[in-house]
């Protein structure tokens, strides 16, 4: 039997019916039960996630990608100046522009998106 058969067979036993959606709640701006909220919240607060900032992107072919070496520049789809993209475990959360401090090069947040939009995001 080949490689190709096995993973056919494999791929033939999964179902569509074992894949459900998850529910999510809608998220409301009422005040309800204040603790039971604090209760959850606390739950995920030190769940780590990985935070990056996005200045722009370019599709390049790997020929390219071999020739590139130190001094060379890479052409990026935005403009200079423009916003740059907050992403939080690959999902766009804000926008915002370079800033440094101390030395240390940092981001001022300009635009937050909203927890209702982030959510219709993942849907």
């Amino acid at each position: 039997m080949s490689t190709e058969d096995d993973w056919a067979s494999a791929m033939a036993e999964q179902t569509i019916e074992e894949v459900s959606a998850a529910e999510l709640t809608e998220l409301s701006d009422e005040s309800g039960s204040v603790g039971a909220d604090k209760e959850n919240l606390d739950a995920i607060l030190d769940i780590p996630v990985t935070i990056s900032m996005e200045v722009g992107r370019s599709h390049i072919s790997i020929r390219n990608l071999l020739q590139l070496n130190q001094g060379s520049v890479v052409e990026l789809d935005r403009i200079a100046g423009e916003p740059l993209d907050v992403m939080v475990n690959g999902t766009l959360i804000a926008h915002g522009e370079v800033v440094v401090v101390n030395d240390k090069f940092g981001i001022r947040l300009t635009d937050v998106i909203s927890q209702t939009e982030r959510i219709k995001k993942l849907k």
